[in-house]
């Protein structure tokens, strides 16, 4: 939980109510490698904070896993579209490893935003870190080589090929495992 507390007290003033608030508003759950922690054509219901482990989020494309993010210690995740529009989702959640996650509901999530305006500006914030991030990612992503993408995607996850099957990779830069095997070898 100290993780949590801290990732959201690096975003906005948390008193020792609303400290009390998250802890209370949070639950830990505890997921092995390979669960869905959110399946696609269902709803968002909740909003994870990584304490332990490594999530992506993924499509199936003509019955292939497609990633289209990854997630790790200290990141929130879910289903972005899902969660904040209170529709189905198009993707699916699964957890690359053993993982030990912190998850509030949306109706939690809102009622801490309306109590605490203190949570509504870390919410806001939150908000628009992964809108930026989204944004800067998909504009560059389509004109670049993928040996540019693969440079980016080091850039936002560091040593990824150490946690994730390159397979997951290739499919997250829309390459074939052969071509992502030739770019490492040219670094």
């Amino acid at each position: 939980m100290q993780n949590l507390l801290n990732y959201i007290a690096e975003r906005t003033f948390c008193s020792p109510e609303l400290n009390k608030a998250i802890e209370t508003s949070f639950e830990l759950v505890e997921f092995n490698k390979n669960d869905h922690v959110l399946t696609e054509g269902l709803l968002a219901h909740h909003l994870y904070f990584i304490d332990k482990g490594m999530l992506h989020n993924y499509h199936n494309n003509d019955g292939k896993k497609v990633s289209s993010w990854f997630y790790y210690e200290n990141q929130f995740v879910t289903a972005w579209s899902s969660f904040y529009t209170r529709k189905p989702s198009f993707e699916t959640i699964e957890c690359l490893e053993d993982c030990r996650l912190y998850r509030i509901s949306y109706t939690d999530y809102q009622k801490l935003i309306v109590d605490y305006p203190a949570f509504g500006n870390f919410a806001r914030t939150l908000a628009e870190e992964i809108l930026a991030i989204i944004d800067e990612f998909s504009k560059n992503w389509a004109f670049l080589s993928a040996k540019e993408k693969y440079v980016l995607l080091n850039t936002y996850f560091p040593k990824i090929e150490l946690r994730v099957k390159l397979g997951l990779i290739a499919s997250f830069l829309g390459i074939s495992q052969e071509t992502l095997s030739r770019i490492r070898a040219e670094k």
